[in-house]
């Protein structure tokens, strides 16, 4: 039998960690191995056992959840690269989505997300994908592309073929591979190995990380 997704939970709201650990401990693919109520014990905790997912609050006393998201990331072996961490927040706002992102974390959701959403999104970043919630897809899509200035931060992309940018500039634009394959006339497989080869080369760990770097490395201009 496969072994269960291991989920760490953090949030300083007990009731909050204790309904969402009823329904991940409903799940046969996973369970919750630990808790944590600040950004510091989820750090201290993440330094102890293993995880594959962490569903991490915002906005905690002592550590926030964007500065617990960094020092976990930074302090995993580099071989497996961390747990992957999926915000939790209240507020559906574009500082705590992009700081999000820029720290590491592969998603975004509203607290207030359907159970069903939330499994949902566990499985998906564990499988190597990004999650975002999608009223915040479609703002961070409109900040980006009405022109708000990001962070700047230009960097060569000679790494990749024509090819991997005209998939990484389709990617930009909300497509999945299935419709990028329908827009280039490829499989979706080889859209896959695409995508897999953007991310080995710019160094990022999901699609909106890459699309992120895009924009801020100047690839893609807004608008």
């Amino acid at each position: 039998m496969p072994q269960k997704l291991r989920i760490v939970l953090v949030d300083d709201q007990q009731l909050m960690n204790a309904g969402v650990r009823m329904i991940i401990d409903s799940q046969d693919d996973m369970g919750v191995v630990g808790e944590a109520s600040t950004g510091s014990e989820a750090v201290a905790l993440l330094a102890t056992i293993e995880a594959d997912v962490v569903l991490m609050d915002v906005r905690m006393p002592d550590m926030d959840g964007i500065e617990a998201t960094r020092h976990i990331l930074a302090q995993a072996p580099p071989e497996s690269q961390g747990p992957k961490i999926i915000i939790l927040t209240t507020f559906d706002v574009d500082e705590y989505l992009l700081a999000a992102i820029h720290a590491g974390a592969s998603g975004f959701l509203l607290k207030n997300a359907p159970p069903q959403d939330l499994l949902a999104a566990i499985r998906t970043v564990h499988h190597g994908d990004a999650v975002i919630a999608p009223s915040s897809t479609k703002r961070l899509i409109d900040f980006v592309a009405a022109g708000v200035p990001m962070p700047s931060r230009p960097r060569d992309f000679d790494c990749l073929t024509a090819r991997e940018r005209e998939v990484l500039l389709l990617v930009a634009g909300g497509m999945a591979n299935q419709e990028i394959a329908t827009a280039l006339f490829l499989s979706e497989a080889t859209v896959k190995t695409h995508v897999s080869k953007i991310l080995e080369k710019l160094g990022c760990r999901d699609r909106v990380q890459a699309v992120v770097e895009a924009y801020e490395g100047g690839l893609i201009r807004p608008g």
